[in-house]
């Protein structure tokens, strides 16, 4: 045993010693020969220059774009390169991602957006390294603190390449694209799923990834790619839009952007108005409170400042895909320019503008410089109409925003089932870990309002009313939506209490409808407006912005020429803030379910200052309407369907009406106004006793009762259309 022991050591000092001796004496092995041959020090020179690639080189089989970073394919192969010269390194950059196409199962559906974030780019020895910027902590530059502004705050390396070539001059650098865009390096595609969620899940990430698209622009770099996900066995197999569940593909577009200057004026969020805001933390603050939160608001500047009203430098421009159907294109064209009403109580004239993507447009729907309506139809969208915006991380600025809009909100043919919370339930979007940006954003405007277009259908078909009314109910319908999403990319966020602007008697009459809308904001989920008699019946829908909106326009986008003037004349807009057409209340006080929120003012579904007699006036309503069913769809059908239909939708606006009444009982109603403004109301006030109890009244008698929607000469009628296998 010794012995071998020896013997191994003897041979790997000889190793050693053998090796060291060629080093030594410019050796080389030759696998060939299997014998040392000498080399002198220009050929070991040859080889490092080799080993040193020019990018040229490297390169010359390549497609280039140019543009903000260059990137170089390979024409045979695909595989992409990125070119970082020094102007990049050192510096910030907006990324931005967004999906270009995917499937709602794995609430990856085609225009969602994943945010925006800070990248910053540095080179370290041999290697390029792109980090993520954390622009939630602020540090005054003047104090000390600031020397220690990164304690304890993660900035993460993303990406680490190693430099394959670079220039002559050593100020360009070409590193592997592949691994920055074809992984996840820059943006989480596949969400993190909790232990309790069942729906569908994606795979894992797959080598099959590949690039779409590359468009290169002098400002903005953007990277369209193709993600597929595999799994072998999944554990549920999703909807019908999924062909097959083991292996689905989802289309990102990347965009690497230019930081924008420095001339944009940030303006403060304040708790009275309701906006999406860009968040951070002042640390160096002495205030209680360090919030250092930012309005999201576009860039809008006076062609000429000492004019009252005047044309922007640069008005915010939509487009019209041209995949919109075009007898859509003028209501579209027209709930979009609504809003100039509201800037121009900013001082801005034809702040926004709308043109039509022509058929032979070469410019694609998806390039970030454009901001478009787009139109698709797709199975089971999650949305009738989605508008997000994307901004820079560290102003607020918007820089960019789409709107998606759905087919089916038109036809209104999918989510019956869900009604009742059937096998076809959407998941909540909360047993997913999503991003704030994203959870802040979601917006079911769309869902709700289609099944109060469905409820107001209903009423026109039973009381024979004109196709004309119909016409208008849809039109008005399609104009809220887009003022609401419109909103959205404004800036806007949800505005609940927008539903108690007028009171029951003033929404029975349509000469006060029409002249001052239904709600005090397009930014609300409101119930139909359906008037107690026919005769009387004003708008269905506001196809205007409302005067709450006016008012937060005026705050976020007016133009002042010095920060003083600007304190003081802001603070006049926000003193308004106690006047009862101006309530507001966002989604973090809404009672839409059970638990959350306190406020019954900020309901969704409802209409009226006096809920609980709006709300007796729709049940009784419905109650009519229900008595007309049997009479109307019996006959002249092909089968019972749009019966069933019909008394589906009813019986949830129904409840809907009872869910309203509810909110009463036990409600604390909230009060946003701030201590200088001398208010009679407290921040915290209990619903009135003699309110909750007829709230409870109400239920008793149309919630509780044995007499309640007992149409039972209906029941032996309630067949749904058989499909296949499917007859319930």
């Amino acid at each position: 045993m010794k012995i071998t022991n020896i013997i191994k050591l003897f041979i790997l000092t000889i190793a050693i010693f053998s090796s060291q001796f060629a080093n030594s004496q410019n050796l080389k092995w030759n696998s060939t020969t299997k014998k040392f041959e000498k080399t002198n020090k220009k050929d070991i020179k040859k080889e490092e220059k080799k080993q040193n690639h020019k990018i040229e080189d490297k390169t010359k089989n390549c497609n280039v774009f140019n543009g903000l970073f260059k990137i170089y394919q390979e024409k045979e192969s695909g595989k992409s390169y990125i070119e970082i010269d020094t102007s990049h390194i050192g510096k910030e950059f907006i990324y931005f991602c967004y999906i270009e196409n995917g499937v709602s199962d794995a609430f990856a559906m085609k225009g969602s957006y994943r945010g925006s974030k800070i990248i910053k780019i540095n080179k370290f020895y041999e290697n390029i390294e792109f980090t993520i910027e954390n622009t939630k902590y602020y540090f005054h530059k003047d104090s000390p603190l600031y020397k220690s502004s990164n304690t304890n705050i993660n900035t993460p390396i993303v990406v680490s390449e190693k430099i394959l070539a670079k220039d002559s001059n050593k100020t360009r650098f070409l590193i592997d694209a592949d691994n920055v865009f074809l992984t996840e390096s820059l943006q989480q595609i596949k969400y993190s799923y909790s232990g309790s969620y069942k729906g569908f899940q994606l795979g894992n990430l797959s080598k099959k990834n590949r690039y779409k698209k590359i468009r290169n622009y002098p400002e903005n770099t953007d990277v369209v790619v193709n993600y597929f996900f595999e799994t072998k066995y999944p554990k549920n197999r999703g909807s019908e839009a999924i062909t097959d569940p083991r292996n689905v593909s989802i289309t990102v577009q990347h965009s690497l952007i230019k930081m924008p200057d420095n001339n944009f004026n940030p303006r403060n969020d304040d708790t009275r108005v309701g906006y999406f805001t860009t968040k951070s933390n002042d640390m160096t603050s002495l205030s209680k409170l360090n919030y250092r939160d930012f309005i999201n608001r576009w860039r809008l500047e006076k062609k000429n400042p000492d004019l009252e009203k005047s044309e922007p430098v640069e008005p915010i421009t939509w487009w019209i895909e041209n995949t919109t159907p075009h007898e859509l294109r003028s209501i579209i064209k027209d709930g979009v320019e609504a809003w100039n009403i509201a800037f121009e109580k900013a001082g801005f004239l034809n702040a926004i503008e709308v043109k039509v993507q022509s058929d032979t447009a070469t410019w694609d729907a998806g390039d970030i410089r454009y901001n478009v309506l787009r139109w698709t139809s797709s199975p089971n969208p999650p949305f009738g109409g989605y508008g997000p915006s994307f901004v820079n991380p560290r102003t607020g600025e918007i820089l960019g925003a789409d709107i998606m809009l759905e087919w089916t909100y038109i036809t209104n043919r999918i989510y019956q089932n869900n009604l009742f919370n059937e096998d076809n339930q959407i998941i909540p979007i909360e047993e997913i870990n999503i991003e704030n940006n994203i959870h802040d954003h979601n917006c079911d405007a769309a869902y709700f309002q289609k099944f109060e277009n469905s409820l107001g259908l209903n009423y026109i078909e039973s009381l024979d009313l004109s196709r004309e009314i119909k016409k208008d109910l849809l039109k008005q319908s399609l104009y809220r939506l887009v003022l609401h999403e419109v909103g959205h990319t404004l800036g806007l966020n949800h505005n609940f209490k927008g539903s108690t602007y007028l009171t029951t008697d003033e929404l029975n009459n349509k000469d006060i409808v029409n002249k001052k809308g239904v709600c005090n904001s397009v930014m609300e989920y409101p119930a139909i407006n359906i008037a107690k008699y026919p005769q009387n019946q004003g708008l269905f829908f506001d196809i205007r912005p409302g005067v709450y909106d006016i008012w937060a326009i005026k705050y976020g986008y007016s133009s002042y020429k010095d920060s003083m003037t600007e304190n003081k004349n802001l603070q006049k807009i926000l003193m308004r803030s106690t006047e009862k057409e101006l309530a507001f209340a966002n989604d973090a006080f809404d009672m839409r379910r059970p638990g959350k929120g306190t406020d019954p003012d900020a309901m969704i579904y409802d209409l009226s200052s006096d809920q609980l007699n709006y709300s007796l006036q729709r049940i009784e309503m419905i109650n009519n309407i229900l008595g007309t069913l049997k009479e109307k769809y019996t006959e002249n059908n092909d089968t019972y369907d749009e019966l069933f239909r019909s008394y589906r939708t009813l019986v949830y606006s129904y409840f809907q009406s009872l869910e309203v009444v509810s909110r009463q009982i036990g409600g604390v109603r909230v009060d946003l106004s701030h201590t200088y403004q001398k208010t009679l109301s407290k921040p915290f006030e209990s619903v009135d006793e003699n309110t909750q109890k007829e709230a409870m009244e109400i239920i008793s008698k149309y919630g509780f009762s044995n007499k309640v929607l007992l149409q039972s000469d209906l029941f032996p009628y309630l067949q749904k259309q058989r499909r296949g296998f499917s007859i319930s």
